[in-house]
């Protein structure tokens, strides 16, 4: 993503006479940042976010700016005439993949979310998990400028939806911008530079004092050379920074975003080391494993 995201003045209603669902509506959407929305059940959320896909038209205002952008629906159409490679395979071609790239794609995303066993079962037949993890790799899998996600955790196991907000974070520090919407306030916690309320049709962006807790975070002590800057891909991904010593850097990061920030430490050059790794406050500890699919039917 190379440019804003703007909406100016942007209102939308269905029906020459139906009321607005949103109107008003100022926001500008960074490359690299991720963007959090809540509101109430039929306050509009999702209106907006299907105009900011692309995928619904303002009835008044204007849209500039738009990436290449990929949407998790809120409800996935699952009933389709593909299996679960041949539907994504087919969707990296239409985003302008080789038939070849699309489904090695297709494969490394079922793999990453737990469900390379099922890439052959007919779409009509997975689980509403698999679905949707089907639904979640489809958007990820030609490396969209915009993603956009409705909901998208819901259904998903353990493991993927913790896969899904590593994958977040990739995409965020690749310079591609992410707008969410999801019920469970500590998704994300403490990641999102910005968290806006859609109220009475209206945007409103929440202080810091309104913020939910900060949720999980990970500190990480890190050496490189005296006097050395930290890399950009780590400034962009840290919460917080701090030097302890000549070339010793005391990092906060949210839990989600630690697997990033340890492969950006790592590929650096010169590369830094890592001193230690731990959760929020604790002692020094091997985070915990992630319990794997547990899933019994495709």
């Amino acid at each position: 993503m190379r440019r804003d995201l703007l909406l100016a003045r942007v209102g939308r209603r269905y029906g020459i006479r139906g009321p607005w669902v949103l109107r008003g509506i100022d926001l500008t959407i960074t490359p690299g940042t991720l963007t959090r929305v809540e509101g109430a059940n039929g306050t509009g959320k999702s209106t907006l976010l299907r105009l900011l896909a692309g995928l619904d038209a303002p009835t008044e205002g204007r849209i500039t700016g738009r990436p290449r952008t990929a949407y998790v629906p809120e409800r996935f159409p699952s009933a389709l005439p593909f299996t679960a490679a041949g539907y994504l395979t087919h969707l990296g071609t239409v985003h302008g993949l080789s038939r070849r790239t699309a489904a090695r794609a297709a494969a490394e995303w079922l793999d990453r979310f737990g469900a390379a066993a099922h890439a052959g079962t007919p779409m009509a037949q997975l689980s509403k998990g698999s679905s949707q993890k089907v639904a979640v790799a489809q958007a990820l899998l030609a490396e969209p400028e915009l993603l956009v996600l409705d909901e998208a955790w819901t259904g998903l196991d353990v493991a993927a939806r913790a896969e899904l907000e590593r994958a977040v974070a990739e995409r965020t520090a690749a310079g591609c911008a992410v707008v969410f919407v999801d019920h469970d306030p500590r998704r994300l916690a403490g990641a999102p530079d910005a968290t806006y309320a859609v109220v009475e049709g209206g945007l409103d962006r929440r202080t810091g004092a309104e913020d939910p807790p900060g949720g999980p975070h990970t500190v990480v002590t890190v050496q490189g050379p005296p006097g050395g800057q930290l890399p950009p891909d780590v400034t962009r991904t840290v919460g917080s920074a701090a030097e302890t010593a000549p070339g010793t850097h005391r990092l906060t990061v949210p839990a989600s975003h630690s697997d990033v920030l340890l492969r950006a430490l790592l590929t650096a050059r010169p590369p830094w080391h890592v001193v230690s790794l731990h959760p929020g406050d604790t002692p020094p500890a091997t985070p915990p494993d992630i319990p794997a699919d547990t899933e019994g039917r495709p």
